[in-house]
């Protein structure tokens, strides 16, 4: 009998982790008594809450349970707390490299302001990571329900701390709102400072959204890009380019873009040639952090050993790290696969 390895000895990197869905559901519990916040109920069951977002309706409950979680960040140590325990979870499962994804002005009205809450946020992300030992970074993004001249000063601001830890730029909420080309020039900004492009797309609409990403904003790896599967032009276009999917599986299922696991189309992508980078997207609303996402490509598809190395040597690849800290990485996948 082929023997199984431990998912979690695995080295690999996340590279779609959202902020404040990176936290604990105690460590919500205990902030929201702190601050005498009223909760949701589906946030306080103990149980993953029951969330299907492919109409406007369930789109809009996600969103608030999500913001009545963000209310509950208040001050300096809040965001401190919230990254060093999800630095933790991440070691606990395996990653060697995190690239947290934080859109700042969300957290500025208590914060005092947007520089301020950005440079509260990377002093967090750069004590966690001497404490932990893991490698991360941020990603800025943008609102696409905002204006467009929003996405552009935040873009400025994530140049101008390329030096202090921020190393892509994305885009986010919902993609059924606000098209990708309105947001060309807060990319170009930030592609002229140096910065990865990272944006959401092709999970709540179709092939089409993906391909906007590529041609509007020049993405070098797309949020989830899992609808790229209806299309194969497209995934040989992504393979063809390098250009790496951030496939959430856990969420896809979650928010009922598939009905189950084995309908996530990773296969189909994997087969294409079309990289990917396995991430837990939202751990809060969804219940899976990164191993588990490791684990459905084992379990609900057949991913072998050998494969599931791939899949880890594919995030590590598509990630912001130095090169030699990518050298160890890869080192540690083949390692892991010959012990």
């Amino acid at each position: 009998m082929e023997r199984v390895r431990d998912l979690a000895a695995l080295p690999k990197a996340h590279l779609h982790l959202h902020f404040t869905g990176s936290m604990r559901p105690a460590t919500l519990l205990e902030l929201a008594d702190k601050y005498g916040v009223h909760l949701p109920a589906a946030l306080t069951g103990g149980e993953p809450p029951k969330l299907r977002a492919t109409d406007e309706r369930g789109w809009f409950r996600f969103q608030r349970l999500y913001d009545a979680a963000r209310s509950c960040l208040r001050e300096p140590e809040d965001i401190q707390r919230l990254v060093r325990e999800a630095a933790e979870e991440d070691v606990k499962d395996g990653s060697r490299w995190l690239e947290i994804q934080v859109d700042p002005t969300s957290y500025a009205p208590r914060l005092g302001g947007l520089i301020p809450a950005l440079e509260i946020i990377l002093d967090a992300v750069d004590s966690a990571s001497r404490e932990t030992g893991l490698g991360m970074r941020v990603l800025v993004a943008a609102n696409r329900m905002k204006h467009p001249l929003d996405a552009r000063t935040l873009a400025r601001l994530a140049v101008r701390y390329a030096d202090r830890g921020v190393v892509g730029f994305g885009l986010s909420n919902d993609e059924r709102r606000g098209m990708a080309r309105d947001f060309d020039r807060a990319f170009a900004i930030a592609r002229e400072g140096g910065l990865l492009s990272a944006p959401h797309g092709g999970e709540l609409t179709g092939p089409a959204s993906v391909r906007d990403c590529l041609d509007d904003l020049h993405a070098n790896r797309v949020g989830h890009g899992v609808r790229a599967a209806e299309d194969p032009r497209l995934l040989k276009r992504l393979a063809d380019r390098g250009v790496t999917c951030e496939v959430c599986p856990a969420s896809n299922v979650a928010l009922g873009v598939y009905d189950k696991p084995e309908d996530v189309p990773l296969r189909t992508l994997f087969e294409a040639g079309v990289p990917m980078a396995l991430g837990a997207d939202d751990p809060l609303l969804f219940g899976s952090r990164l191993a588990e996402q490791y684990e459905i490509a084992r379990r609900d598809h057949r991913f072998d050993d050998r494969e599931l190395a791939e899949l880890a040597r594919q995030s590590v690849r598509a990630s912001a790290a130095p090169e030699g800290v990518k050298g160890e990485l890869l080192a540690g996948v083949d390692a892991w696969l010959t012990a």
